[in-house]
């Protein structure tokens, strides 16, 4: 088992880095089987994993297994709601800690997140975010992948009655 431990913040467009191609990233894909608990499987670049997530926030249990190609896509179409798709890159920011910046696509695109994962609850509680970080939503579920999976037709309303 291991625990994860980490907090998410929105980032706007205006404050995304401008030299962002210099860093490394992954190309994500992942479906949700189960969102109670969270049972997930995930395409990263060329590897293929399941996850289980247990309840909590900022902090859960998690493991991972690997999984075969076509083990993933065999389970990915029996996924429940939609794929989320997104570029992770990889930010290093104070020597200890990595900005995970996701830049998602298809039905979340334009949606710019950041996660920092931690090792202990008092590091993530002593965390300062950077200037450019904007809400947090470490604590807000709708901004929980296995959430927006079920979630995206409620975005799709929620952007057009925003034109």
């Amino acid at each position: 088992m291991q625990q994860e431990i980490e907090r998410k913040f929105l980032i706007a467009r205006e404050n995304f880095p401008e030299d962002i191609e210099k860093y490394p990233y992954h190309i994500i894909e992942q479906g949700y089987l189960c969102v109670n608990p969270v049972v997930r499987v995930r395409r990263q670049d060329e590897d293929f994993i399941l996850t289980y997530k247990g309840k909590g926030m900022m902090m859960r249990e998690e493991y991972n297994l690997p999984l075969q190609a076509e083990g993933y896509y065999h389970l990915l179409g029996k996924a429940d709601g939609k794929t989320i798709r997104k570029k992770r890159y990889l930010i290093p920011l104070d020597g200890t800690h990595t900005i995970e910046l996701d830049e998602f696509e298809g039905d979340y695109e334009g949606l710019l997140m950041a996660e920092v994962e931690f090792t202990s609850e008092e590091d993530a509680n002593s965390f300062e975010k950077p200037a450019w970080f904007g809400e947090e939503v470490t604590y807000d579920r709708k901004y929980h992948n296995s959430y927006m999976s079920l979630h995206a037709e409620d975005k799709e309303k929620e952007d057009k009655e925003e034109q």
